[in-house]
């Protein structure tokens, strides 16, 4: 049984019933306030054996807009056995790298007006809605107990953001001594919120996006500057997976299988910021060298793919716009050369071109060293030639003109 928990703005019907209250319901519409791309995660930032069974998740979480009320969106999309929440609850947090909570404001979270569900293999699941305001950029805390964990863990590697878990039922907890600290999200892909006059960017990419050389709990991915310089006027989802490609699954799904599910699928999106392509270019020669007639391939399918993304987002009335490839050259792990340098530059040339995307977002050139073009700016390079440091997170946070998302 789940504890008892202080509900502090939970009507009557909501408790009882699990239906939205009729003020709720027709306030505002559902808009994206915060999102976490989901995945399968490998042995090492997986929830370890001891974790899998009666335990207790708390994550933290930063909604970029705020509303009259909230709903949570849990996830066993890669699972394989069905997953059984016993019991879930939201509060605010006090701190960001911390796991206590404001007892004040701590609700139960309910499904169908039940404590538990069950969310088959494969599928989502939406709380009942919360009728309480949130804020936008204030730390939500989602505790949710599981039952036992799927063999086939869902999970966001790529938090930058620290979680908790520890053995039994402790989602009516204040704080949680003696819990382990995992930087990783699981089972959690969503908040939405009740809000009016609104609506959401998502940010589709790889590590560049999700960002990797961010500070841990810091909130200075490129995509945390965008959202503040909106200043809650319009939220911005976060769907980078590192490592991810365009054409092929690698660490993650690949973009054109998770379009649906990260992009589309979301309530109140109006923009879409694509940012990938990289991994394609790099991986292609990894291992050794290709012809020529496959550098030509490769960026002839990848900019095919960003065509029906296009496509298919605006399909929906979404907005695309087309964000360039940054350089690469110099890192060790894919070490470009030339033919992958103009694999680089015939692609952004295709997004560039007028009428490929509703506007171009030209990161190559904030981004690039004046100097050598082909390289990243040593200025913003975290140090290993292809991601950003926090410094040119900023500098890309704040070259999305703003005009373009209002």
């Amino acid at each position: 049984m789940l504890p008892k928990l202080r509900p502090f703005a939970l009507t009557a019907a909501l408790l009882t019933t699990g239906a939205a209250t009729p003020a709720l319901a027709a306030a505002c519409p559902w808009i994206a306030a915060w999102g976490s791309s989901q995945m399968v995660p490998g042995a090492d930032n997986a929830l370890p054996a001891e974790a899998l069974r009666d335990v207790t998740l708390r994550q933290i979480v930063r909604p970029s807009i705020g509303g009259s009320g909230l709903r949570v969106r849990l996830s066993n999309a890669f699972g394989d056995t069905p997953l059984v929440i016993e019991g879930a609850s939201v509060a605010r947090a006090l701190q960001t790298d911390k796991a206590a909570i404001d007892e004040k404001s701590l609700t139960p979270l309910r499904f169908s007006g039940k404590m538990h569900v069950v969310i088959p293999p494969g599928a989502e699941w939406l709380s009942d809605p919360v009728d309480s305001p949130i804020k936008a950029f204030e730390d939500l805390a989602v505790s949710i107990h599981v039952r036992a964990v799927p063999p086939r863990q869902t999970s966001h590697p790529g938090s930058r953001a620290t979680s908790y878990w520890l053995p039994g039922n402790h989602v009516a907890d204040a704080d949680l001594p003696g819990a382990r600290e995992v930087n990783h999200w699981f089972l959690l892909s969503g908040i939405e919120a009740s809000a009016c006059r609104t609506g959401a960017v998502v940010a589709l990419g790889d590590s560049i996006t999700d960002g990797h050389g961010a500070t841990t709990n810091g909130n200075d991915r490129w995509t945390d500057v965008l959202a503040r310089r909106l200043g809650g006027k319009r939220a911005v989802i976060n769907q980078g997976i590192g490592g991810n490609r365009v054409l092929l699954d690698g660490l993650g799904p690949n973009a054109m299988s998770r379009l649906d599910r990260d992009v589309l699928a979301l309530p109140g999106v109006t923009h879409l910021i694509l940012l990938e392509g990289i991994n394609d270019l790099g991986v292609l020669t990894r291992d050794q060298p290709v012809s020529p007639a496959e550098h030509a391939a490769m960026v002839e399918q990848v900019t095919g793919a960003y065509a029906q993304i296009v496509a298919r987002a605006r399909a929906k009335g979404i907005k695309v716009y087309g964000a360039t490839l940054l350089p690469f050259m110099g890192m060790a792990y894919y070490h470009p050369d030339a033919l992958n340098e103009a694999d680089r530059q015939a692609i952004n040339a295709w997004i560039r071109k007028p009428g490929h995307f509703d506007a171009v977002i030209d990161f190559d050139k904030v981004m690039r060293d004046p100097a050598r073009p082909e390289r990243l700016n040593p200025a913003f390079d975290v140090g290993d030639a292809i991601h950003p440091n926090p410094a040119g997170y900023k500098a890309m946070g704040e070259a999305v003109p703003l005009e373009l998302l209002r």
